[in-house]
């Protein structure tokens, strides 16, 4: 082992450190030095490979192509924050690479084409600057006047925060500025803010997130802040929140014990703080009339586990809006001026309904919007009656709907098909995993299809996060449902446990040492495929992100047999050493900690990264990350990677500068992602290539 790589390899441990202080003799882990010369060599002659291979197939440039068209539609529907009488909306589009912040009247957005002010331009900031701008978000003083705008140079969790004008359109003078961190600030009143961010040695956590917060007075150097909250260095992280209305204000500091575990504080003007006496699964979902509300992962008092419950921080008490049942999840909560409304699924299809207080408790009320898809809640006005709701499925647009929170919603906008569904389907169908426990999935594929055809499968699998019948065409996902299913192929969607489907239950079911049954899940959906006769194992291939980067090696691993090609995006995949990079740390509570004798046992009998060897037949397989990436970083592709090639499989990797933890800073970017993964599981699944 080489000098740098020894220091190397013990400066991880420093950093990350939860793993046994010793010298790592893997002969890969030179490539973890993620901006080095000679890793960033390695990286550029493999990404010049697979470019080489992929971009000539026709079907890269055919999904490229109807990808990028279709982010960039001039009717897509434009996302807004309602706030007073305004509608502000983030847009990107061809014209607009970068993007800009804009704005219009509540009452102009629902024309059919609103007349819209440009408040901060992207391309123009980046070309000024010199510096890759990727927008993360703004947060508005109390009147309006001011905004903290937090600003990623190349998209990843790491930012800036500069304080803005809405009335010059200009950063101010000697305003709030932070550098580049991991941070979070928000506007107390409109001259104090409570920061969280990296304010030097000992004030990260092991995560690598802030674990101080601090009340910054204007005027004054960000040394000279107080300190209001500490969490400790083995907690997640410390992140302040401030809610708004015609009630006033309450802030929040939430204190992440784990991922999935929060303690709450309540800031007064002076800063002094005071616990909140909530159960330690509750999650905050938003503010209205003076009660902070959440949904709760584990039962608490007489509330059931998943329940949507309301606290008085004022006063004590806390009162249900809605108890879930087994088949049922609240999955999306906003709280406006009059209601909390919440989408509500069952059996993966969702409704909205509306809560609103009264004297004697909270109504219920189911909102008349279609059927058969998923409900999302757009907008909501903390300061007036408006509220926005969507509705779409995997075939059908987005269509927004509005409120003025007397009448019922009323269609306002529709995105048009980008593209034509008349000969598709979309099924739901059952498979059983290896415990007997039925896992839903949906198949998108060409109508009156027989036979096998080649089938993509994606899943998830983790965080409680949900994979409900969206028309996915915003860059993250692979339904580009014109280059693959209107060729010939289909396109599963496996609801494997570890989400949120089915609510905290489903999630916790393959946590921890429970984990193997997210894979058996998995590979349930995969035989079923197959023993249905809709595709076969050299017709399948899988595709995940991120965690769903555990979910395709182990896959991968355990059943090659399954499947006839693999595509693995910023994948995580070594989890004996996860902990050590990125924000890994942080994630313990999802999978085990490899410092943990009894938690490393589990995680070694299904780590890819260990598992995989040499002669053994596995599928195809293509790596995608981004050197930008600092949550789960490129680290993992890349040794991954090289290990696989130098055992002789058939691998390709790709990597971008940009984007961070996603899919590309830009629409172009996210366009090309999903061109080589659709080019690469046509070559290897056998669809046809016109």
């Amino acid at each position: 082992m080489s000098m740098r790589a020894w220091v190397l390899s013990l400066a991880l441990l420093a950093a990350g450190g939860a793993v046994a202080a010793q010298v790592d003799n893997d002969p890969y882990l030179w490539l973890s030095d993620i901006h080095g010369a000679r890793a960033l060599a390695w990286v550029k002659r493999e990404t010049d490979k697979s470019d080489k291979l992929l971009r000539a197939d026709p079907t890269y440039q055919r999904t490229h192509d109807a990808i990028l068209k279709s982010l960039d539609v001039k009717d897509r529907i434009p996302k807004v924050i309602l706030d007073h009488g305004d509608a502000y909306n983030f847009w990107q589009d061809a014209a607009h690479v970068r993007g800009i912040w804009r704005r219009t009247t509540i009452a102009d957005y629902a024309a059919k084409d609103p007349h819209w002010e440009t408040l901060l331009d992207l391309d123009a900031l980046d070309t000024a600057e010199k510096t890759p701008w990727v927008w993360q978000g703004a947060d508005c003083a109390p009147g309006g006047a001011l905004c903290l705008l937090k600003l990623s140079p190349g998209g990843g969790d790491a930012a800036t925060v500069r304080e803005f004008s809405l009335k010059t359109k200009t950063f101010v003078e000697g305003g709030f500025r932070l550098p580049e961190a991991k941070l979070t600030a928000t506007y107390l009143d409109a001259d104090h803010v409570l920061v969280a961010t990296d304010f030097g040695a000992g004030s990260m956590t092991k995560s690598s997130y802030p674990r101080l917060v601090k009340l910054w007075t204007r005027g004054t150097r960000l040394g000279a802040a107080k300190t209001v909250f500490e969490a400790g260095v083995d907690d997640i992280a410390a992140r302040p929140q401030v809610f708004r209305g015609p009630y006033g204000s309450i802030a929040v500091i939430e204190r992440g014990l784990t991922f999935f575990t929060n303690e709450y504080s309540v800031v007064a003007a002076d800063g002094t703080t005071t616990k909140l006496p909530l159960p330690p699964g509750a999650v905050l979902q938003g503010a209205t009339q003076g009660r902070l509300v959440f949904t709760l992962r584990d039962a608490w008092q007489a509330f059931p586990q998943g329940a949507l419950i309301a606290f008085d921080p004022r006063r004590g008490g806390v009162r249900l809006l809605y108890a879930p049942n087994g088949r049922s999840t609240v999955e999306d909560v906003r709280c406006g001026r009059d209601a909390v409304y919440a989408a509500i699924f069952e059996n993966v299809v969702g409704t909205v309904h509306a809560f609103r207080l009264k004297d004697d408790g909270w109504s219920d009320e189911t909102l008349p919007m279609p059927r058969g898809g998923s409900t999302a809640i757009a907008a909501v006005n903390d300061w007036g009656p408006q509220a926005q709701f969507t509705f779409e499925s995997y075939l059908t647009p987005p269509t927004l709907y509005a409120t003025d929170g007397a009448s019922a919603p009323k269609a306002i906008k529709a995105q048009a098909p980008v593209f034509d569904a008349s000969g598709m389907a979309a099924d739901q169908a059952w498979a059983v995993s290896k415990d007997g426990t039925r896992i839903p999935y949906f198949l998108i594929h060409p109508k009156g299809s027989k036979g096998p055809l080649p089938t993509i499968l994606y899943s998830y699998g983790g965080f409680e996060l949900s994979l409900f019948p969206i028309y996915w065409n915003d860059g993250h996902r692979p339904l580009a449902a014109s280059a693959w299913v209107g060729q010939g192929g289909a396109i599963a969607i496996a609801n494997i446990r570890g989400g949120g489907e089915f609510g905290p239950a489903w999630h916790q079911a393959a946590l921890l040492e429970h984990r193997q049954r997210a894979f058996d899940d998995f590979a349930a959906v995969a035989k079923d495929l197959e023993t249905r006769r809709l595709t076969t194992p050299k017709q399948l291939g899988i595709v995940g992100a991120s965690n769903g980067g555990v979910l395709t090696t182990v896959t991968m691993t355990q059943h090659p047999e399954l499947i006839g090609a693999v595509v693995s995006q910023r994948p995580l995949v070594d989890m004996l050493r996860y902990t050590r990079f990125g924000a890994g740390q942080s994630w313990v509570a999802e999978y085990g900690d490899p410092a943990i004798p009894a938690q490393r046992a589990i995680l070694e009998k299904y780590s890819a990264y260990q598992k995989v060897q040499k002669g053994v037949h596995y599928p195809a397989i293509l790596f995608i990350t981004e050197t930008s990436d600092d949550r789960v970083t490129p680290i993992f592709a890349r040794m991954m990677a090289a290990k696989m090639e130098d055992q002789g499989h058939d691998v390709l990797f790709n990597e971008s500068s940009e984007g961070g933890h996603g899919p590309g800073a830009t629409s172009a970017a996210q366009a090309q992602m999903w061109g080589l993964t659709y080019a690469f599981f046509a070559q290897k699944l056998g669809l046809a290539r016109k």
